[in-house]
């Protein structure tokens, strides 16, 4: 990746976790300082990903190396001395975080607000064959320095980092190491890590889509929801007419669920009468070839109101019913001469006095 491609992306911790078009597999470390990352929160946390996946973290509260997922924790998926030997790395990464930052504040000449640092370093084997590594640098959410590994060298994105990138580069031999680690033990690490979780990393799970609209005050709100979907890399979009409307749709990003698979949601805004143009295209491995989803408004359901009515009429029927029989049956007690009890005077209704409430 030269130092354009790098410094495009712009070093977010999600962001730089989702995968990118070609790319077969990934290996990922993800190192986060933070100045204040609230009560009881670490303020360095360190993660490690395959294929998006997290696999190994530390944080400042633990202070230990772990696994996060089961197949790296099998024999032979890494060295005996893997935990111990990571665990002293992310806590010199940690006390060099906490360097960084107050280098940082300083020349940057702020306060001691709430600032962060992230690094991130890994490597991609593409679906080509042929692999990719970088090392890149943001500051408070924005780009700040690059490695490129090919020229090895660094690209400054802002004044700020070109003191870094002349300190960085004034020491060959930490340039070559970087440039080795990336391209060679990098991809070694990925190409085991993915032998060793092949299982849980190889498997798809197809995402359930489901596409509505809500119309107000005269725009049309699409949205397009992805459900249940594994590996973590897809894309959804919408497209108007064939053509990708990507300036004008908003996304609730990928999030995981409980299960171990994911969900994302991208909506857009429209005019209602252009309804049909629009369909929501989503990528995913488990799709061959992607999927097209339209919006198709439900009909109006007549069966509950045919079922009232119906209901309503026998109702009406039963009322009638019962009330002839009971006139045919008081009518009939008069014919044979039977009297009807009066009600003693005490100020109550009897049905001797032809009022129509019933008797209780």
């Amino acid at each position: 990746m030269g130092p354009r491609g790098a410094l495009g992306w712009g070093l977010l911790l999600l962001g730089a976790v989702c995968g990118e078009a070609g790319e077969l597999h990934s290996l990922r470390y993800i190192h986060t300082a933070m100045t204040d990352p609230g009560p009881g929160l670490p303020w360095f946390v360190d993660v490690g990903y395959v294929d998006g996946e997290i696999f190994v973290h530390y944080d400042s509260n633990t202070r230990r190396y772990v696994p996060r997922t089961e197949w790296v924790k099998a024999p032979g998926a890494v060295d005996a001395e893997y935990w111990e030997r990571n665990t002293r790395i992310a806590q010199s990464s940690e006390r060099n975080g906490k360097v960084s930052l107050d280098t940082l504040q300083e020349r940057y000449n702020q306060s001691r607000e709430s600032h962060t640092l992230q690094w991130m370093s890994g490597c991609d084997i593409l679906k080509d064959g042929t692999t990719r590594g970088y090392h890149q640098v943001a500051y408070d959410g924005r780009d700040f320095i690059a490695f490129d590994k090919d020229m090895k060298t660094f690209t400054a994105a802002v004044p700020e980092a070109v003191p870094t990138k002349r300190k960085w580069e004034a020491d060959p031999t930490s340039l070559d190491g970087r440039k080795l680690y990336l391209q060679e033990e990098c991809v070694q690490w990925l190409r085991r890590h993915v032998n060793h979780g092949k299982a849980e990393l190889g498997r798809t799970e197809r995402p359930e889509v489901r596409v509505w609209g809500k119309e107000a005050d005269g725009i049309l709100t699409l949205s397009c929801r992805a459900h249940g979907f594994y590996p973590r890399r897809i894309a959804v979009s919408w497209m108007k007419d064939g053509e990708e409307q990507d300036q004008d749709t908003q996304t609730g990003g990928i999030v995981p669920n409980s299960d171990g698979t994911y969900h994302t949601w991208v909506t857009i805004d429209a005019r209602p009468e252009n309804r049909d143009k629009y369909q929501c295209r989503v990528e995913h491995d488990s799709l061959q070839p992607p999927g097209l989803y339209s919006w198709e408004p439900s009909e109006p359901n007549l069966v509950p109101i045919v079922v009232g009515v119906i209901v309503a009429i026998v109702a009406i029927a039963i009322v009638v019913g019962v009330g002839f029989i009971i006139y045919r049956r008081h009518a009939g007690k008069k014919e044979k001469g039977y009297n009807i009890a009066l009600a003693q005077d005490d100020g109550s209704i009897s049905s001797a006095t032809g009022s129509d409430r019933p008797m209780i």
